[in-house]
């Protein structure tokens, strides 16, 4: 049997922008007369001329292959075709062109309340999503206390789901999706409607359905979710595959592409009063990009201007994991600034932290004035193969080593 489970050859989605896609169903005989007495109006809607749908490529041209039991995350941007793609793969809609092989039986979690019929109890959807995932009835009743525990809802689970919450929705579709045994799951951004805590049990159980060799194909914006996951990544952009490969890659990527990839970059909304420029110098051919490795000694170079002087001023400059946990960094009191321009320099000789993705957040007061506050995004840090004496337990404070020097220029 071929390990494939999932083979993308040059999938495209076109959508027509303006277009009126009336609604599903039937359309009322008020709605048809009031259709035939404005479509002369419309077609003379643009300057007196007859109006042109306008069309977009939500993908173009995309191709992949997914191996059996392979977690592979897909990121970009809003608009980037990640949620077209996961409609495809599921079914829900037929690409314009290319083709998509699936080899296994297909469980999706897209959006809150897709594929629950809105007038059917919980307890008549589990069993209503089995029979569309082709499971025999035996099966489903094999797994029905399981999804009712995980879901937390047993209460309410013969109640219509329209009278669902958001996030009564999401506890009972990502149970039914995660235990009916679909060999392929595809998982979009859903997740951020739930709690905290339900969040991190969803993320558990993807990690377990994971180690029983299944398929999952995982849409965030959490870097953090994205990497602590997934092996794999597909990187989209403007609707086509920019990258396909191990996921530090594509994250870092990704990344990149968020900001300037030169070796200095503007700090957004910066002024005169303030920070206004940052620069990184490692030790590596990758400095270019913003990439260090943690176990090499680096520069952070930041430029500060002050039209105004600061007499009892404290500045700190933080590193942040992207999930905004505090890693370490420094604070400096007492420091006095004349009206100018300085360089502060922060000579880092190891930065013992696991592979991924992090910012600097920076802020100076002058008593109890903010003189300004930016955010350094992002830096990617990866290690050497010698991961002895990295940081493990998430949240812990590091003391970061460090030789920082103030000059006026």
């Amino acid at each position: 049997m071929s390990d494939i489970a999932i083979r993308a050859a040059n999938l495209s989605k076109l959508y027509h922008i303006g277009r009126g896609q009336g609604k599903a169903g039937y359309r009322t005989l008020r709605e048809s007369m009031m259709g035939w007495a404005i479509a002369p109006l419309r077609w003379f809607s643009r300057d007196g001329r007859a109006s042109a749908d306008d069309t977009i490529w939500a993908l173009k041209d995309v191709s992949f292959e997914v191996k059996r039991g392979e977690v592979v995350g897909i990121i970009g941007r809003n608009g980037a075709g990640k949620s077209t793609l996961l409609k495809i793969l599921s079914r829900i809609t037929d690409p314009t062109e290319g083709t998509v092989d699936l080899y296994g039986r297909v469980g999706s979690l897209l959006e809150v309340g897709t594929g629950f019929h809105p007038e059917l109890t919980g307890r008549e959807n589990i069993y209503l999503n089995g029979a569309i995932l082709g499971m025999k009835r035996t099966e489903i009743i094999r797994k029905f206390d399981e999804i009712v525990d995980f879901s937390e809802i047993e209460k309410f689970l013969d109640t219509p789901v329209k009278h669902y919450s958001s996030g009564m929705y999401v506890r009972l579709a990502f149970a039914v999706a995660a235990h009916l045994d679909p060999e392929i799951l595809l998982v979009d951004e859903v997740l951020a409607v739930g709690d905290a805590a339900f969040q991190k049990k969803c993320l558990g159980k993807l990690g377990d359905v994971a180690k029983e060799g299944r398929t999952v194909l995982f849409v965030s914006h959490n870097m953090g979710q994205i990497r602590s996951l997934c092996s794999q990544g597909i990187l989209l952009r403007d609707g086509k595959n920019s990258l396909y490969g191990p996921i530090v890659n594509v994250i870092s990527d990704y990344q990149r592409g968020l900001v300037d990839i030169n070796s200095s970059a503007k700090i957004e909304g910066a002024n005169y009063t303030g920070f206004t420029s940052w620069k990184i110098y490692g030790t590596t051919s990758y400095d270019s990009m913003h990439v260090i490795f943690s176990q090499e000694p680096f520069t952070l170079e930041i430029e500060l201007q002050l039209e105004n002087p600061v007499y009892n001023g404290f500045l700190t400059i933080l590193l942040n994991s992207d999930d905004g946990q505090k890693i370490g960094g420094w604070k400096i009191n007492g420091v006095r600034f004349d009206s100018g321009t300085y360089k502060i320099n922060c000579r880092i000789p190891i930065l013992p932290v696991r592979p991924g993705l992090y910012f600097w957040h920076l802020s100076l007061w002058d008593g109890g004035k903010k003189i300004d506050v930016a955010t350094l995004y992002p830096e990617l840090v990866v290690s050497t193969e010698d991961n002895s004496g990295l940081k493990d337990e998430p949240g812990a404070i590091l003391n970061i080593p460090s030789d920082i020097e103030i000059v006026r220029i």
